[in-house]
């Protein structure tokens, strides 16, 4: 992976788990984001896990996701679910991480979360009716675009938190120009700059 620019970089310590499950909880409370909770344990358990990236994501950055699709359709049984899964979080994890880095490739952000919900449908419906507890696959799948949104959020309170000189201010201001990404507006005004978002302006 070659976009470090704009990716946060983490302080792994021994509760990994705990730490990014605290970081969804807390952006989906203050987001108003309607998820259960058996849901974004999963996605707190999911950034964990791409905290030490694997093949997977960096397959999904370089090759075409609607081949991968493909390749996890026809294979068989626990393999086929594993890939649809390994996929919706691949897909969800860099659309939301890395959106700049595949609309700089050129491909729309929107069908590429587009296959990613299909991955996780497709998952969903493989564990058939009689699968007893909370549908996790099914709400990523219909609400996949709300936890990219989410995941997002997650990641520009990451970066926002490493900033400390005024150089990293600044950068996060020219990244707030873009995005208008709420946590980044919040760590501009810990720094003592208010955004204002008809301007692009600070005060």
């Amino acid at each position: 992976m070659t976009d470090h620019e704009h990716s946060p970089t983490i302080e792994l310590g021994a509760d990994v788990g705990g730490f990014f499950q605290e970081a969804v909880g807390e952006r989906a409370r203050r987001g108003g984001y309607e998820a259960s909770d058996a849901t974004v344990t999963y996605v707190g358990a999911l950034l964990a896990d791409y905290a030490r990236p694997d093949s997977l994501s960096q397959e999904a950055l370089s090759r075409p996701v609607t081949l991968l699709l493909s390749e996890a359709q026809q294979c068989q049984g626990l393999e086929r679910f594993e890939r649809l899964r390994g996929l919706g979080d691949a897909v969800l994890y860099i659309s939301s991480f890395f959106s700049e880095h595949i609309e700089r490739r050129g491909v729309e952000l929107g069908y590429v979360r587009r296959v990613g919900a299909t991955a996780y449908h497709t998952a969903a419906a493989m564990m058939g009716r009689d699968h007893t507890g909370p549908d996790v696959f099914s709400e990523l799948g219909s609400k996949f675009d709300m936890f990219a949104a989410l995941l997002a959020e997650v990641a520009e309170s990451l970066r926002a938190a490493q900033s400390i000189t005024s150089t990293d201010v600044l950068k996060l201001y020219e990244r707030w120009t873009r995005t208008r990404s709420a946590p980044l507006a919040e760590a501009l005004a810990r720094a003592g700059l208010t955004p204002i978002t008809g301007s692009a302006t600070v005060h």
